[in-house]
């Protein structure tokens, strides 16, 4: 392994990823694992350097203290605690450690080397993949977005041929996206590639389906089922790739963390499944996995396209999802899309999309007055999806975009404009 790693054993700490970023910002590794790894689980990690127990308020599950193994003390490894009483490690502290005292105990007591760099990430995963996988095939769920792409060229560099992606067009993807996916990894990556045209069948499942996390399980669980069907008419299938990266877990909710949402990958994975995982961004942030993407020689356009949910506009149609609404969503998104392309704000703004709520507001329409249904735009910026900032949009281009969803979506009478920050808000609305 080309990567020497500093494991953070997470004890309850809201800060986890902090400082997570903080050792991979000295040219460190890190990985983040829950509080009740087992003595064999921690040995099965490679070039571990050093454990850091990070503590916090949070330090309960199901009314218990967190407590890690009494074992890995004895492993040999240099620890220390943050916010945690471990009487056995060689240092304690309060809030987390300044930079020069992580320098210390990384490059100091743990004798690390910064060998931390996307080439190395790729070679460290392209032999994991290559152990894990070995002559069988992996099934991949290729939904065209940034994650999924990453995923399928890593996987295409470690095993080959013995990739299949599966693009299951589920009837809630933007405008034209299904067709973008299919020409992009036939013609360009030579990728196996199966198109799967599912969308009554989603539609179907979901009709009447109002709360959120019902939908995304929803989907997830189809998606597992479309791709046992696919997998049935091949052979040697026994791994399913997933496009997972760290906030997905995160915002899943963790065995010391509260759920903010499930991720359709993370939470709506059913219980039967019966295939295993190869996640090999899992531990990634969204601005590192781009910069994977970069160092796979991904098209600039792939890497930094519009980051898209895993159950596409399904959480972007509020509510129970209607056809009239969905196609209200696909069409204003393509609308913004090309405002913003216009405006030079594609380069500029990290993710933006159109929402329509499941309900409706009164306006007028060619001196009718008329009850029909708001689009809401969102344009947000950030680095690792944890925390977002709101786009301050010229009012020339909102008021462009205003102007053409107005005239162009039918039942659309009012455009608004989502001011709110994460947190609060989280980035998607469902």
């Amino acid at each position: 392994m080309k990567q020497d790693m500093i494991v953070i054993l997470d004890l309850g700490s809201t800060e986890n990823t902090v400082l997570a970023r903080q050792i991979r910002d000295l040219g460190v590794y890190s990985e983040i694992h829950p509080h009740d790894i087992t003595v064999e689980e921690l040995k099965a990690l490679e070039n571990v350097k050093g454990v850091i127990l990070n503590g916090g308020v949070n330090r309960v599950v199901d009314g218990k203290e967190v407590e890690i193994c009494p074992e890995l003390y004895d492993l040999g490894y240099p620890m220390i605690s943050v916010d945690y009483p471990a009487s056995r490690c060689e240092e304690q502290f309060a809030a987390l450690p300044d930079e020069e005292v992580l320098k210390d105990f990384i490059f100091g007591k743990c004798q690390a080397e910064a060998n931390w760099n996307m080439k190395n990430f790729i070679e460290d995963q392209v032999e994991l993949i290559r152990r894990q996988v070995s002559d069988k095939k992996v099934l991949l769920a290729l939904s065209g977005g940034v994650d999924s792409s990453v995923v399928a060229a890593l996987l295409i560099k470690a095993i080959g041929q013995q990739l299949v992606c599966v693009h299951v067009n589920h009837g809630l993807m933007r405008k034209n996206e299904s067709e973008s996916v299919v020409k992009v990894f036939q013609d360009e990556l030579h990728a196996n590639l199966i198109y799967v045209d599912a969308v009554e069948r989603f539609l179907g499942k979901l009709e009447n389906v109002a709360d959120p996390e019902q939908k995304r399980k929803i989907i997830g669980g189809e998606f597992i089922r479309v791709f046992e069907e696919e997998a049935r008419k091949l052979e040697g299938i026994e791994f399913l790739g997933q496009g997972t990266i760290y906030p997905d877990i995160i915002e899943s909710g963790t065995k010391t963390a509260k759920m903010v949402k499930s991720h359709h990958n993370v939470g709506g994975l059913p219980e039967d499944l019966k295939f295993e995982l190869v996640e090999p961004l899992k531990q990634l942030f969204k601005d590192e996995v781009r910069a994977c993407g970069v160092e796979l020689g991904l098209p600039y356009e792939m890497v930094y396209r519009q980051p898209f949910p895993g159950p596409g506009l399904g959480v972007r149609c509020l509510g129970a999802i209607t056809r009239d609404r969905l196609e209200a969503v696909r069409e204003s998104d393509a609308i913004l899309r090309e405002e913003f392309a216009k405006a030079g704000l594609d380069k500029k703004v990290w993710q933006y999309f159109t929402v329509v709520p499941d309900f409706k507001s009164v306006g007028v329409k060619n001196n009718e007055r008329v009850f029909e249904y708001m689009v809401i735009v969102r344009a947000i910026n950030t680095v690792d999806a944890m925390t977002a900032s709101v786009e301050k949009v010229d009012w020339d281009v909102l008021e462009c975009v205003t102007e053409r969803i107005l005239a162009e979506v039918p039942n659309v009478n009012r455009v608004c404009y989502d001011m709110s920050p994460k947190p609060p808000a989280t980035i998607e609305f469902e």
